[in-house]
């Protein structure tokens, strides 16, 4: 019975996707009004997915960083698309998480030391499987041109903090730079500095987003200074998992009440992160409540509603599909299951208090 409702709602949010595509509007561009009014969207949870998706229901399906992995998340109705920059040899911006090839492609060495030419010939690999697949090394370009109008994408800079306005140019000569969320790591004013000066010479039209990790941001006040600094329309925040044993019982000083608050006053999304990741205990940048917690454990509960409870109305996972299929539980109450399996349809919304 639960599979036949599901399903009536998948078609019925395919219906008005198509209805709304008709009517000139652009997918991209639907996601982008919901990450620009936090405050309207408070029960409405958006779900990103790390490394463009590769993983869906528990199991390693695409490549990382790959084009068919973006599909994926575009198909089963994830929001944003987070993908890792680096350069090449030869200064090329190319899509790739670690500075190594090893893991993810059939290549051997560092990223760096491969020129754009060469890293073609490199192909992706479904890791787990060893699967090689026929995807290519990526550009920036080559990613943003499959992304564009479809589905927001978050760039995970590998670089320095002044490589981001080189990222954007590219975006802005797509003209999707409004598509384009680049982010940061913030932990004092000089960073907060440094992080202006590059956002300035990128000039505007893009998403910034700041991070704060609770190793070095212990309370709201900072964020209310990262909020006057940048009015970004999301903030990451991390909470590191205390032990391999312990589960954070209140999500640490950046999930706080008076966060929550200052959130509402800005207008802006908490993002929590639980993929999860290699060789770190489960839940790592989420206090032990990651996706290994919700599926392994079976405790969805636990895991992505804990943190939905605490404010969080972005969440950054490595298992999209899983998301959108346990959102469904009644336990859930913030996970409205019609707008997780239908993107698209606009609804009436109230400022819910913090």
């Amino acid at each position: 019975m639960r599979t036949l409702w599901l399903s009536l709602l998948l078609s019925a949010a395919l219906a008005t996707a198509s209805s709304q595509t008709l009517a000139g509007e652009t997918r991209a561009a639907q996601i982008l009004d919901r990450f620009e009014h936090a405050s309207q969207w408070r029960d409405h949870v958006m779900i990103a997915a790390h490394r463009a998706g590769s993983m869906q229901a528990g199991k390693t399906l695409y490549a990382e960083n790959s084009l068919a992995a973006v599909e994926g998340s575009i198909a089963i109705g994830a929001e944003i698309v987070e993908v890792d920059v680096r350069r090449s040899k030869d200064g090329a911006f190319v899509i790739m998480h670690d500075s190594w090839l090893d893991r993810t492609t059939n290549c051997k060495g560092e990223v760096v030391e491969y020129t754009l030419a060469e890293l073609k010939k490199c192909r992706l690999v479904i890791e787990g499987t060893g699967a090689v697949t026929s995807e290519p090394v990526l550009t920036l370009r080559e990613m943003l041109l499959t992304t564009r109008d479809r589905i927001l994408i978050n760039l995970d800079n590998k670089l320095e903090v002044t490589d981001l306005p080189g990222m954007i140019a590219v975006a802005r000569d797509l003209g999707m730079a409004d598509q384009v969320i680049v982010k940061e790591n913030l932990w004092n004013q000089a960073r907060i500095e440094a992080a202006k000066a590059a956002l300035a010479q990128a000039g505007g039209g893009f998403q910034f987003m700041p991070i704060l990790a609770d190793d070095a941001v212990h309370d709201a006040a900072f964020a209310g200074e990262v909020d006057k600094a940048f009015a970004p329309r999301a903030i990451e925040l991390i909470n590191w998992r205390n032990g391999a044993e312990t589960l954070t019982a209140n999500g640490g000083p950046l999930f706080s009440t008076r966060m929550r608050a200052t959130a509402v006053r800005g207008d802006w999304h908490l993002w929590t992160d639980t993929y999860a990741i290699v060789n770190k205990p489960g839940g790592f940048l989420a206090g032990g409540r990651g996706d290994e917690l919700a599926v392994a454990a079976s405790l969805p509960r636990e895991a992505w509603g804990f943190w939905v409870d605490r404010g969080a109305t972005i969440i950054q996972t490595s298992l999209d599909g899983e998301v959108e299929r346990r959102a469904s539980l009644p336990s859930l109450h913030a996970c409205d299951i019609h707008e997780m399996l239908n993107p698209f349809e606009r609804k009436a919304r109230r400022l819910t208090s913090p």
